[in-house]
């Protein structure tokens, strides 16, 4: 990013949107000048500067909930940033993982999105790995071994192979839930973060977008 392009406001703040790279919530609505871009920047984490206080305050650095950035992005007319980051913990002060929490307009849907579902599956199934808790049945899939999660892999392919052959959508969704969740499940086991399977799906994306040369 050039900070030389960067539009701040008269009084020399730029508004920062800041949100999770993975889930794509939104986790708060901040303030940067000037050094705070600029430590963010060089630091690789988010610094903001408090409107409250009138000085700069480094997120985490007394909870230890920081926020490691992977992108930033100034809008169109350069006068807002939206800082894509990995938290390490809830992003609002009373402990919530986005300071948007409260609903003002629309019905309550329930649960999660679609993106914080598969980050929060994959989560789960990694702390089952780690704790191993008796009686889970992750607990079961990852001391049994690789050859069991690919068989168990190679089995709900079949189930959801099965199901659209039989046109039967409400039997598909439940069967294509189990193979993602086995499939993540072997990611896992195999040291590979879902986000790098979803890069590449980026990269795909992009290749179809470009204009075909002549």
């Amino acid at each position: 990013m050039n900070i030389e392009s960067v539009k701040f406001d008269e009084k020399g703040l730029i508004p920062a949107v800041v949100q999770d790279a993975n889930t794509k919530e939104v986790l708060t609505l901040a303030y940067m000048n000037r050094e705070s871009l600029l430590k963010s920047a060089e630091t690789g984490e988010t610094w903001f500067f408090s409107r409250s206080r009138n000085d700069l305050w480094h997120k985490g650095a007394t909870s230890g909930n920081t926020q490691k950035i992977v992108e930033m992005k100034l809008d169109c007319d350069q006068d807002a940033i939206v800082v894509l980051v990995d938290p390490a913990g809830p992003a609002c002060h009373k402990g919530t993982v986005s300071c948007f929490e409260e609903r003002v307009y629309g019905e309550e849907s329930g649960g999660f999105s679609d993106y914080e579902i598969l980050y929060t599956l994959e989560k789960v199934i990694e702390e089952r790995e780690k704790t191993r808790p008796e009686g889970a049945y992750t607990t079961y899939l990852f001391e049994k071994g690789v050859d069991k999660i690919l068989k168990k892999v190679g089995e709900e392919s079949a189930e959801v192979i099965i199901a659209a052959k039989n046109r039967d959508k409400d039997e598909l969704k439940w069967e294509a839930a189990d193979l993602i969740y086995h499939l993540m499940v072997l990611l896992r086991e195999q040291e590979l973060p879902f986000n790098e399977v979803l890069k590449v799906l980026n990269k795909r994306h992009d290749k179809k977008s470009e204009p075909a040369s002549e």
